[in-house]
């Protein structure tokens, strides 16, 4: 069953068409990444989602609930860290973690004992008695995440958590998300930093101008777009003969040749590219390395965006 599921979402702002009818599908303990340029529409999909917006038209249901139905019962379940927050003069991190717990109606009695867990899940026990607003902006990003986590909710919906941070912490937050998801959440992601989402995400979806581009796993839809696969060979000696058997290789094209290393494009199935790879060494030439690049997100996105804001 999706744990996340929108149905021709559209939302539309005075005549503007922010949303032009989405259709996502996320399972429970998916980390899915949700990327496009500013002004795609990433940030009003997640405030629909987590009932703060409500959508022109279409569907959108969280664990099985409508968000126009049931906002309540969605809110406590739901856990949603908006790309910049507030943060409050004067309070401490366990008085700001108190603060949010009572708004979520946690029982005072248990409150420490919740509040001690995700300041320990956040690493951020030996700041608890820290102002909050001396924080800096890495150290509030946990914080809101702390904050978020507090009513340990089965959805979380991030809006660029990793906005504005240092490689470091940005390395950090990954991890977190990465053990989030080991116990059991449902993770909605978007960010600009589409090699921090590579590593950690299992699905992607491609957002533009309101529209959904792509969606799922991103080798499936780099294979999707792309015509030819792009092959990587280095060679200890032999690269003279090395070129000569790739030039006239039929389904070998674009051959780029860097001293003893080659890149290329191949339309060869994989019995054929095993078949050169043996026809190399058995001409004398010494293959130190041959393999596919496998492609990255970043090749997911451009393949599929037009560069529209």
């Amino acid at each position: 069953m999706a744990m996340i599921e929108t149905h021709d979402l559209k939302k539309v702002y005075n005549g503007f068409v922010a949303l032009k009818g989405i259709n996502l599908n996320i399972e429970a303990q998916d980390i899915y990444g949700f990327i496009g340029p500013n002004g795609a529409g990433k940030t009003t999909t997640i405030r629909i989602l987590s009932t703060l917006l409500e959508p022109t038209g279409g569907q959108a249901l969280v664990d099985g609930m409508d968000v126009m139905k049931s906002p309540y019962e969605i809110k406590k379940i739901v856990g949603y860290m908006p790309d910049s927050f507030g943060v409050y003069d004067g309070m401490r991190l366990r008085e700001y973690l108190d603060f949010f717990g009572a708004a979520y109606k946690i029982p005072s009695k248990k409150r420490k004992s919740i509040i001690d867990d995700v300041l320990q899940l956040t690493d951020l026990t030996p700041r608890a008695d820290d102002y909050v607003s001396a924080f800096s902006r890495g150290m509030k990003q946990r914080c809101c995440l702390a904050k978020t986590l507090i009513h340990d909710p089965k959805v979380l919906l991030l809006d660029e958590p990793a906005s504005g941070l240092d490689p470091r912490a940005r390395i950090e937050i990954r991890e977190l998300l990465k053990t989030l998801r080991d116990m059991g959440k449902t993770i909605l992601i978007s960010s600009h930093i589409l090699s921090e989402l590579g590593d950690m995400c299992n699905k992607v979806a491609i957002i533009e101008r309101g529209e959904l581009l792509a969606a799922g796993g991103f080798r499936e839809i780099l294979a999707g777009v792309r015509q030819t696969r792009e092959i990587r060979v280095e060679v200890l000696d032999g690269a003279d003969e090395a070129a000569t058997i790739l030039a006239n290789s039929p389904g070998i094209v674009n051959v780029d040749r860097s001293g003893n290393e080659f890149q290329m494009e191949s339309t060869l199935g994989s019995a054929e590219l095993t078949q050169l790879l043996r026809t190399l060494i058995e001409r004398g030439v010494h293959v130190l390395f041959f393999s596919e690049e496998k492609g990255t997100l970043e090749d997911v996105f451009l393949s599929v965006t037009q560069g529209g804001l």
